[in-house]
């Protein structure tokens, strides 16, 4: 298979990208149903064809996307239940070897966070590790629902970039 998505048939772009806005294929499948992939030939490219596809959904749509991600060191990542993908990027973070103290910090953070907002805690955890990622977790808790509806979504694209930049040029 080639490594241009634009060269592509829409079920083999499906299955190489449909996985990166996570257990939301639909956001690849929008993309490519809108045209938005022909000149797409690189990571950005697809990239971009993805953001615009989620981008021109309705609120209420992008929040089913955001809610479709797991808590960080959650029950789902204590139980193995997290996708590859997910679980991949929080062992790399060391969210996978959380102390008890870090485990009960984070089950607290995502509770507070989720009745909240309404959705998880979002961030691109490749290159932070756990204390950064607590430290963003406790500021990001302080934002307005709408600011962090936003950040959140900025997250989600940024999740899809690095993930894309694993399978694409």
């Amino acid at each position: 298979m080639t490594s241009q998505a634009s060269q592509l048939t829409k079920e083999e772009f499906l299955a190489k990208v449909g996985h990166v806005f996570e257990h939301s294929p639909w956001v690849a499948e929008a993309a490519w149903d809108r045209g938005l992939v022909t000149d797409a030939h690189t990571a950005l490219g697809v990239h971009r064809a993805l953001c615009g596809a989620f981008r021109s959904v309705s609120p209420e749509r992008r929040m089913q996307v955001l809610r479709s991600h797991p808590d960080l060191a959650g029950r789902l990542a204590l139980l193995g239940g997290l996708t590859a993908h997910s679980a991949a990027e929080q062992a790399d973070a060391g969210l996978d070897a959380c102390t008890p103290k870090e485990l009960t910090r984070f089950a607290q953070l995502n509770d507070y966070y989720t009745r909240r907002f309404g959705f998880p805690f979002i961030i691109a955890v490749r290159g932070k590790t756990r204390n950064q990622i607590l430290s963003i977790f406790e500021d990001r808790a302080a934002n307005t629902p709408e600011d962090e509806f936003e950040i959140a979504c900025d997250e989600v694209e940024r999740i899809a970039l690095l993930r894309l930049k694993d399978i694409l040029p």
